[in-house]
């Protein structure tokens, strides 16, 4: 017999224009190898707002297919404890706290086996199938496959739903390949950008450039460590930065935005034989001139994806201060209120990173 309810609130995704709030929908059910957790918050990230307003990258359109598979319950930024196992489990007990990757990797495909599980074949995220449903629910089925981690029982939830998201953030520095000699723009500062900011200060560049079009978000990110910060909409973003460089651009440019003009910028802003992190999940295609990538500054360009491996560093980082979280998260809701919360999400209210709780 389960050690919780056979139903539980929930917001469900029954179609791209059709989010319920739900007081009695099934609960998961526990198999042998599973594990059910108690969720304790979710937060709200920009890919669950994107895939709410419809983004074709995640309903498909003319020239892609559906990736999500309705209906389903989103969020993956999320944690709780566990109350109830399968007869397979081991190495945790009832009442661990605990979260997971947002990739549930099928152990199977070729990057599973290679141990880039993050880029698995079947590519089946938290919040966005109904094989495996998020973290907007009383309760979560972590499958066999799922990547645990323990959670610090002293942890601040306000801090403890950081861990996705900041784990994302230290994949995509760790992508930058960032050295103590080199200028660093990271442009965007949400709640990755800020994450990013607070890692990549942990690496003392020589200059750690912070851009956004929001004067409250810059400041938070000179609190959390950057050396210098510009608001594109008011500064010359490509003469501040030559001038740091002597003419030459940033060593490292990490785009956090999820806007094509970021991309733009970019690709003037940064030096020949530069580095170029691109980790926004876009609405839109962004068109750049390729030749700049190319011929002109002969780029590396990489891609971010995910926060594989990140999560023990981001507890432990959190947990102790050495990553700067103080204010990110000031908005916590009832998932009852998942459309205010959803609403607040998109930054309207000057809101970082707003959190539902069921």
């Amino acid at each position: 017999m389960a050690n919780y309810p056979k139903t539980m609130k929930a917001l469900v995704a029954y179609s791209k224009t059709d989010y319920r709030f739900e007081g009695a929908y099934p609960s998961p059910e526990c198999g042998d190898d599973d594990i059910i957790i108690k969720t304790e918050a979710c937060g709200i990230c920009a890919g669950d707002l994107k895939c709410q307003h419809g983004a074709a990258m995640f309903w498909g359109d003319e020239v892609q297919p559906s990736w999500v598979k309705p209906p389903f319950i989103p969020g993956h930024e999320f944690l709780g404890r566990i109350v109830d196992m399968g007869k397979n489990v081991t190495g945790w007990k009832i009442g661990d706290r605990v979260t997971a990757d947002q990739i549930v990797p099928c152990g199977e495909c070729r990057f599973c086996k290679s141990g880039k599980y993050w880029m698995c074949q079947p590519h089946n995220i938290f919040g966005f199938q109904t094989a495996n449903n998020g973290g907007m629910a009383e309760y979560v089925r972590y499958p066999k496959t799922a990547v645990i981690y323990p959670v610090p029982e002293d942890l601040p939830l306000e801090k403890a739903l950081l861990i996705e998201p900041y784990g994302c953030s230290k994949h995509a520095v760790d992508r930058g390949n960032i050295q103590c000699d080199d200028i660093v723009v990271i442009s965007g500062a949400g709640t990755l950008g800020l994450g990013m900011v607070t890692y990549a200060a942990l690496k003392h560049p020589k200059a750690l450039i912070s851009l956004d079009m929001d004067d409250k978000r810059l400041a938070k990110a000179k609190e959390f460590g950057a050396t210098h910060i510009f608001n594109p909409g008011k500064r010359d973003i490509q003469k501040e930065i030559e001038a740091l460089t002597d003419g030459y651009g940033c060593d490292v440019y990490i785009e956090a935005t999820g806007h094509p003009s970021s991309v733009i910028q970019g690709l003037g802003v940064i030096r020949k034989l530069g580095t170029f992190v691109e980790f926004s999940v876009f609405s839109a295609p962004a068109t750049v001139d390729w030749s700049i990538i190319g011929d002109r500054k002969e780029l590396d360009i990489y891609g971010s994806h995910l926060s594989p491996y990140c999560f023990p560093f981001v507890i432990d980082g959190i947990a102790s201060g050495a990553l700067k979280t103080d204010g990110v998260i000031r908005t916590i809701l009832k998932l009852e209120e998942w459309e205010k919360g959803f609403e607040y999400a998109a930054g309207k209210y000057g809101d970082l990173k707003v959190a539902l709780v069921p």
